[in-house]
């Protein structure tokens, strides 16, 4: 996997860009289910972070379903690439939803109406 140092320059949050690398790293078959990322602290040094961003990027990618956090194993990927894809997807499509002023409720139903029989 090689991991980029992360932009100040973006409007987004620090952890939510490492959290997107980390997903585009499932999503693009760079980090398999099943395979241990490195540890925080060596993240954080690489992508030019504090370690506790990156731990908030990866509790996040936890809550998500892609990783797996065991004792004594570290962080493991646990979502395959079509989920991180979707996922990246479906965080794409929030974020243009914000940026175009729809709270999630709205965008819910948006997503029922296209869904619908």
């Amino acid at each position: 996997m090689q991991w980029r140092k992360l932009s100040r320059e973006e409007p987004r949050n620090l952890h939510e860009q490492v959290a997107a690398e980390i997903r585009n790293a499932i999503a693009e078959g760079e980090a398999d289910p099943g395979e241990r990322l490195p540890p925080a602290r060596d993240l954080a040094a690489v992508m030019g972070v504090n370690t506790n961003t990156v731990l908030r990027a990866l509790r996040t990618l936890r809550d998500e379903g892609l990783l797996e956090f065991r004792r004594g194993r570290g962080v493991t990927v646990a979502g395959t690439v079509e989920r991180g894809a979707l996922v990246a997807k479906a965080h794409e499509l929030v974020a243009l939803a914000q940026n175009q002023g729809y709270q999630i409720e709205d965008l819910i139903s948006i997503i029922e109406t296209v869904s619908a029989p």
